[in-house]
């Protein structure tokens, strides 16, 4: 079965309007999400979403996209190196929420569907995505129950996806030149065409309709912890490695741009302030210290936690 790309793109039009409303929401500021709707040269279209300087959210963008190309682009093809130069269709919901209190974690969420004129034959599809968590301050409840949620997501489908999808994306969301993941992890797949359309169409919903019941809770419960200019030092400078793979590693980057998408659009997933340091590393025994040593680890969160 052919990819049916409009189906996708009403599915992820009304995520990105639930997930637009649910931060809205737990913006305690009157900041909304800047909205705007912009037609693609050859057809398509996309809708940039950001809400930048709230209260509770410093930025976060949830950006809809329809793409219509003539050729993929590299970053699109790595896999797939005999689609390279063909026609390409794509639709995605891709968001950041970087909220403002160190003790928050960061969210990312990525959800998208290709189809490809193929090589001398039918239309070649396929789906990826996921969603990640980075927190800045570890709290084991909050990671226990983040996994709890990507396990339920999974388990209509077989009881490997969840594993699967945990081990994909702790692999991905890796810094190889820090040696050091760049989160608690989550989900992440690509090139997912196995089983059929449908099959994966609704493995890519039910990942969508968990990543509010998955972030939002924690984002509750900590958005107002009281913190102090050392702790939000800190969380300025964890911030920096988000940049580092967005721009160094993380294909959808280089997809926007290798596609000649809107260069706004593509880079409000970074944060509005970030720090470096020079050679810099936490006193042993902080609580910035448990943070590398107890959560930037790939770990069973699921099993430690039980059922």
């Amino acid at each position: 079965m052919n990819a049916d790309i409009s189906a996708v793109s009403a599915y992820l039009l009304g995520l990105q309007d639930r997930i637009c409303a649910a931060l809205e929401a737990t913006e305690t500021s009157n900041t909304r999400f800047e909205r705007l709707v912009l037609e693609g040269e050859r057809g398509g279209q996309s809708r940039p979403r950001v809400l930048d300087g709230g209260a509770v959210i410093e930025r976060a963008a949830v950006h809809f996209s329809h793409t219509v190309g003539a050729s993929l682009p590299a970053a699109a093809t790595t896999r797939r190196p005999e689609l390279s130069g063909q026609g390409f269709e794509a639709v995605s919901v891709s968001l950041i929420v970087h909220p403002r209190n160190p003790f928050a974690p960061t969210v990312h969420a990525n959800f998208r569907c290709f189809s490809s004129d193929g090589v001398g034959g039918p239309a070649v599809w396929w789906f990826g995505g996921g969603f990640d968590m980075t927190p800045y301050y570890g709290f084991e409840e909050d990671a226990i129950h983040w996994h709890r949620n990507a396990r339920a997501a999974c388990a209509p489908f077989s009881d490997e996806l969840y594993p699967r999808l945990k081990a994909d994306c702790d692999s991905y969301f890796y810094l190889p030149h820090r040696s050091e993941p760049r989160g608690i992890g989550g989900l992440f797949y690509d090139d997912m065409n196995e089983g059929g359309f449908e099959h994966c169409f609704a493995i890519s919903r039910s990942l969508g309709d968990h990543f509010i019941p998955g972030y939002l809770p924690i984002l509750e419960q900590r958005k107002d912890t009281p913190y102090d200019d050392a702790q939000r030092n800190f969380q300025l400078y964890r911030r920096g490695r988000y940049v580092e793979f967005n721009l160094a590693w993380d294909r959808g980057t280089r997809f926007g741009l290798q596609s000649g998408g809107r260069i706004e659009s593509i880079l409000a997933s970074l944060p509005p302030v970030v720090h470096w340091r020079y050679d810099w590393t936490p006193e042993a025994g902080s609580e910035e210290a448990r943070l590398y040593s107890d959560f930037l680890r790939p770990r069973d969160w699921v099993g430690e936690a039980g059922n």
